[in-house]
C-alpha cells in the first residue's frame, strides 16, 4: 500500500488578505437556480489568499483568539507530548498483519457512529521477516478486509466479532461489477447514512482501475460494483476519499498513473446529476512537479520510489472551501511529507496552501468545532510514532508537532483517519507497530522493518 499544481502553481504559501469564501447556503441556492458558481480566483506568486480565523474560543482556555493574535509563519517551538493522551489497542493478532486504515474506508453516519476498515493478512512474525515486506506481502495468503464500529465517538469499538467482507458484505468478483449505478435507485448524497467507497484493483499501478459502491444504511449493506468511466485517463486508482458538495452533488479524489508508473496525477470525478456516474472534473496538481521533489534513481517498484503528490483526500469546510491533502515522498520508510491544497470554486481548479510539516504522511485532518484545523500523520523516521499539527488559519501556517506516540518499533506505522472525540479532543485510528511488544520481528531487510505485531490502535487526546 506504501508507494505519490495547477496551472501557473507555486509552492509558495499564502498570506493573509481578503475573503474568497461562500456559504452553503450559496452554493446550494446557486446550484439550484443552474447557475453557474464563480468565486474569485486566487493567484500565485505575487497575489495570496486569505488566512481565515477560526470561532473565538470558551474563556478559561488561557489562550487568546485566532482574531486577537495574527498566525505566525512557521513555529519552530520542539515538539510537545500530546495533552490527556489515551492510547488504546482495537485490533491485534499475533498471527496477522493488520494495516492501513487510511486507505481502506472511514465513514460517519447521521447516528455520529464511525464505520472503518482496515486489511489484515495471516504472517509469521517470527519467520523470514522479508515476507512482512509490503513488496511481498500481498502474496501472503488469507488476506481479508476488517469492519468495525464506533457508537461513542470512537472510545471503544465493536471488534470482539468484527466483520471480514471486502466492504459490501458479499465476495467481489468481475461479473459482479455494473455500468451504472441506476439499479439502486435514486441518490441522496447529503443524506449521512448514504456512504461511498472508492477503491480500486492494482492499486498505484499502470493497470489499475476504480470502482464505486455505495450504502444506502449506514454501512450495513452495499450496492454492487460501479466501474468508473476513464474519460481518456491512463488509468485510475483511488483510496476511499470522496466529500459532498452542498449541492449534492460527490466528488471523488483518485489519481490516474502513467503507462510507466512513475507520474502520478491528482484529479477529482464528480457525480452526474442522475447520480447514476461519475466522470472527470478537474486535476488538482500539474502532471509534472516542476521541482522535482521526488525524482530520483529508481530502480525498485513502483511503491518504494519517489512521487510527489498522490493519496488525494478531500474535506469541505463550512464556508464552501474544499481542501485536499496531499502525500509526497521520496522514500516511504521515512522521507514523506503532507501538502495542502484549496479550492474555492467547487472542485474546479485548485492552489497550492501550505506544506504542513518536514516528515510525515499520509495526513488526516480534522476541522474542530471552534475552527482550528488539525493534522494526525505517521512518523517513519526515529523516533517512530505518530504525531499532529494545529492550524488556526485554515491551514496557510501550522504550529508545533504534537507527538502522540513516540514508541514505534519501526517505520512502519501510521496510516491514520481522524475525528472530532468531543469539545476540544481529537481521536485517530491508526495501525501501529511497539519497540515493547513482546514479539519482535527478527532483524531483515529495510523493506520488511523491524519492530512488533502490526495491530490497529487508537488515540484520543486533547487539542491546546
Amino acid at each position: 500500500m506504501d508507494d505519490t499544481t495547477p496551472q501557473n502553481q507555486s509552492n509558495v504559501p499564502e498570506e493573509q488578505t481578503g475573503n474568497a469564501t461562500v456559504s452553503r447556503r450559496t452554493f446550494s441556492a446557486l446550484a439550484g437556480a443552474g447557475m453557474a458558481l464563480l468565486l474569485p480566483r486566487v493567484a500565485h506568486g505575487g497575489e495570496a489568499a486569505e488566512a481565515q480565523s477560526p470561532a473565538s474560543r470558551p474563556p478559561g482556555n488561557g489562550r487568546p483568539s485566532a482574531a486577537a493574535s495574527p498566525a505566525m509563519i512557521n513555529i519552530f517551538r520542539a515538539p510537545r507530548p500530546a495533552k490527556d493522551l489515551d492510547n488504546a489497542i482495537v485490533y491485534r493478532r499475533e498471527d496477522e498483519f493488520a494495516s492501513h486504515p487510511y486507505v481502506a474506508g472511514f465513514w460517519e453516519t447521521a447516528a455520529g457512529h464511525l464505520v472503518a476498515n482496515f486489511s489484515t493478512r495471516k504472517v509469521d512474525y517470527v519467520g523470514d521477516p522479508n515476507d512482512l515486506s509490503h513488496n511481498n506481502l500481498g502474496r501472503n495468503p488469507g488476506g481479508r478486509q476488517v469492519n468495525i464500529r464506533s457508537e461513542d465517538r470512537g472510545r471503544t469499538w465493536k471488534e470482539a466479532n468484527p466483520t471480514f467482507n471486502d466492504g459490501r458484505g458479499r465476495q467481489a468478483g468481475a461479473d459482479d461489477e455494473v455500468d451504472s449505478l441506476a439499479e439502486i435507485g435514486p441518490i441522496d448524497f447529503l443524506n449521512k447514512d448514504v456512504l461511498v467507497a472508492n477503491s480500486s484493483s492494482a492499486f498505484g499501478a499502470p493497470t489499475s482501475r476504480s470502482v464505486v459502491r455505495i450504502s444506502k444504511d449506514g454501512g450495513h449493506t452495499w450496492s454492487r460494483s460501479f466501474r468508473l468511466p476513464l474519460d481518456g485517463l491512463h488509468s485510475l486508482s483511488a483510496i476511499n476519499s470522496s466529500l459532498v458538495r452542498p449541492d449534492g452533488r460527490c466528488l471523488l479524489f483518485m489519481f490516474e498513473v502513467s503507462p510507466d508508473g512513475w507520474n502520478r496525477h491528482n484529479l477529482v470525478y464528480r457525480s452526474t446529476d442522475d447520480h447514476s456516474s461519475f466522470h472527470f472534473l478537474s486535476f488538482i496538481t500539474v502532471k509534472d512537479d516542476p521541482f522535482a521533489a521526488g525524482t530520483g534513481d529508481w530502480k525498485g517498484p513502483f511503491a518504494f520510489g519517489g512521487h510527489r503528490w498522490f493519496y488525494p483526500r478531500g474535506y469541505m469546510l463550512p464556508n464552501g472551501r474544499i481542501l485536499c491533502v496531499l502525500r509526497s515522498q521520496r522514500d516511504p520508510t521515512g522521507v514523506m511529507w503532507t501538502e495542502l491544497y484549496k479550492s474555492d470554486d467547487g472542485g474546479q481548479t485548485w492552489q497550492f496552501r501550505s506544506r504542513v510539516n518536514d516528515f510525515g504522511a499520509p495526513g488526516s485532518l480534522v476541522r474542530m468545532n471552534d475552527g482550528r484545523l488539525v493534522m494526525v500523520y505517521g512518523y517513519r523516521l526515529p523516533p517512530f510514532g505518530i504525531r499532529a499539527a494545529v492550524s488556526e488559519d485554515e491551514g496557510v501556517t501550522w504550529g508545533s508537532e504534537i507527538i502522540l506516540r513516540d514508541d514505534g518499533g519501526s517505520w512502519d506505522l501510521g496510516y491514520p483517519n481522524a475525528w472530532e472525540a468531543g469539545p476540544g479532543k481529537v481521536g485517530v485510528l491508526y495501525y501501529f507497530n511497539s519497540k515493547n511488544d513482546p514479539i519482535q520481528v527478527k532483524p531483515g531487510g529495510s523493506l520488511a522493518g523491524a519492530g512488533g505485531v502490526r495491530h490497529i490502535a487508537r488515540s484520543i487526546f486533547t487539542v491546546d
